[in-house]
């Protein structure tokens, strides 16, 4: 079989040939394939989001929106009682972003660092600030993107999230958003009429930032891993090609899945820190996830394009991001 190219939510298409399955520890634990719609309705939060059952699927299910709409019917049923409860920190912090900070936002373009980003590479993010600033007057605001509130199925309240987000950008003239992380990107893209570009192809185009050696592993976070958008503009940087890592899913933290099957989460990482050598990835959450449980060799590329070579730091990461609102 071969993968189909049109992606739909439709799973009555599902021939139960268990490539989802096989390719997915979250669905091989629990032996059910995307079609098997009432039992992983039950286990919808148990999913990392991660989409690998999209990209593997030959009769172009996309999973990842199956379990999305089942998340959302399911916030819609009870009212929210369930994600008040299981992601009540997540919701405290990302509903209105607790640590949002737009006082150096300028017209134009804005760094848009997200907040994983600060909170694990707070001197990288200094340092690029600074830089920005200087080449090109560019700005910098602190703000949560609205993807954490989306992925546990709250659509109301991201609507909300986005459209504040928006009309402040609007608001200051912003045309043009740069972004450190790819779930940000993805996500803004998506939903903002606001131009969204990554930070490789910005330093690119300013040039900005030193090359790496590369030549070492490559773990790609979930949003890049069908498209790879980033990777091309990275690669730039790099001078020589890394070899991308194909067999770990997701970092962990993905849809919030590791909430409900904490183990699944840590495995991942587990199958990494063994690894003799680099580790490179383009993605805060993943490399502070992944250095978290056990995989030291994990680097950011960022840090070192831009000379930190900062490595991130797990033990004071919540602190990191509570101080963005302050800087």
């Amino acid at each position: 079989m071969t993968k189909c190219r049109f992606r739909t939510a439709d799973v009555s298409k599902c021939v139960h040939c268990h490539i989802c399955q096989k390719n997915c520890v979250f669905l091989a634990k629990y032996g059910i394939d995307i079609g098997d719609t009432d039992r992983l309705n039950e286990l919808a939060y148990h999913c990392f989001l991660c989409g690998r059952c999209s990209e593997v699927c030959p009769v172009g299910i996309d999973g990842r929106q199956v379990v999305m709409d089942m998340r959302r019917v399911q916030v819609k049923q009870d009212d929210g009682v369930f994600v008040n409860k299981k992601y009540k920190r997540t919701i405290s912090e990302k509903e209105d972003y607790q640590y949002r900070n737009y006082k150096h936002i300028t017209e134009k373009s804005i760094l848009f660092p997200g907040c994983n980003f600060p909170s694990v590479y707070p001197k990288t993010t200094k340092k690029l600030a600074e830089l920005l600033q200087e080449a090109a007057g560019i700005g910098i605001i602190y703000e949560c993107c609205g993807k954490p509130i989306a992925d546990i199925g709250m659509k109301e309240k991201e609507g909300k999230i986005v459209q504040g987000i928006e009309e402040r950008l609007l608001t200051a003239n912003v045309t043009e958003v740069i972004t450190l992380c790819p779930n940000c990107y993805e996500y803004l893209k998506k939903n903002i009429s606001i131009e969204v570009v990554n930070i490789y192809e910005k330093l690119r185009e300013l040039e900005l930032g030193d090359k790496i050696s590369g030549g070492e592993l490559l773990f790609r976070p979930c949003p890049d891993r069908e498209k790879k958008e980033w990777l091309s503009d990275i690669e730039y940087f790099m001078e020589s090609s890394c070899s991308l890592i194909e067999n770990i899913q997701c970092c962990g933290l993905g849809g919030n899945g590791g909430v409900l099957e904490p183990e699944l989460a840590k495995g991942f990482a587990v199958e990494l820190k063994d690894i003799s050598g680099i580790i490179y990835t383009y993605c805060g959450s993943c490399s502070g996830n992944l250095t978290r449980n056990g995989c030291k060799q994990v680097r950011h590329v960022l840090p070192e394009i831009l000379g930190t070579h900062e490595k991130p730091d797990t033990i004071k990461s919540l602190i990191n991001r509570m101080k963005t609102k302050y800087l």
